[in-house]
């Protein structure tokens, strides 16, 4: 087991990481690691990911309450967004936020990641749904990626970013890296007239792969709400949500016309 100065070096490593491909700018982004259910390392505020130094890191209790933090430095004001995650996702022991370049694009222009177009991305990564725009270091953003914590791996933050979280610290920021990449891939195909999605059957044979594999984590393969209602996968239909939205619109209008029809 790795003690608690090399966590805190992987987490340095992992931050010049996400630094170096241009995943954050400037104090950007922010990174976090459970040690126990009262313990966490996390990466301070107003600093660069990509010039940390173990000497750096934070230890906060399950409540952002700073347990250890050497003079000058404070945890990251995202804490809450970690905090609510490793408490409705015991199965997690790392979270990594930061502000990838092509997937916050999408978090910005409103799409989320669905289309199947990667058997790579389908396999380890899964759906990534947009949780609603919360103002930073509020509970707002705690509060809006709750909803989709018990159904995915990673979501974009609505005009902000992108979370993921997994049960190792190396597997959270690949599946942010996974993510950026994936993002990418489905910017460049649609400026080439657009990609050409992988067939539902093709997607579940993907989903038994990942089965067979025993992956950890959540996974629309495994836990897909719309799979959970006797739906399409999210890969084959979109987010549920904006299916269900659109039907209560349909039938409320139908409603008041008519009502207004005396029927």
């Amino acid at each position: 087991m790795q003690n608690e100065f090399e966590i805190k070096k992987q987490i340095c490593e992992i931050g010049k990481r996400i630094y170096n491909k241009g995943m954050v700018a400037a104090n950007d982004g922010n990174i976090s690691v459970k040690l126990n259910d009262h313990e966490f390392l996390c990466t301070p505020t107003g600093v660069s990911k990509g010039f940390m130094t173990p000497e750096f890191i934070c230890k906060v209790d399950e409540n952002g309450k700073v347990i250890q933090a050497n003079s000058g430095y404070k945890p990251s004001s995202e804490i809450k967004m970690h905090m609510r995650v490793y408490k409705e996702r015991p199965d997690v022991k790392a979270v990594v936020h930061a502000h990838p370049l092509y997937a916050t694009s999408f978090a910005i222009a409103g799409i989320p990641l669905t289309q199947p177009i990667m058997p790579e991305a389908i396999i380890t990564l899964g759906c990534v749904p947009i949780a609603e725009y919360g103002t930073p270091s509020t509970e707002e953003i705690p509060n809006a990626v709750s909803k989709y914590l018990q159904h995915f791996d990673a979501v974009l933050l609505e005009n902000h970013g992108a979370l993921s979280y997994a049960d190792s610290l190396l597997s959270a920021y690949h599946k942010m890296e996974s993510l950026e990449f994936y993002a990418r891939l489905l910017y460049q195909s649609k400026q080439l007239g657009g990609p050409k999605e992988l067939t539902p059957k093709q997607v579940e044979r993907l989903y038994e792969i990942r089965r067979a594999f025993g992956m950890t984590g959540k996974h629309p393969a495994d836990v897909c709400i719309n799979n959970k209602n006797g739906n399409a996968s999210c890969h084959l239909c979109g987010p549920k949500k904006n299916n269900v939205d659109e039907a209560e619109l349909v039938a409320e209008i139908t409603r008041k016309v008519m009502e207004q029809l005396g029927i």
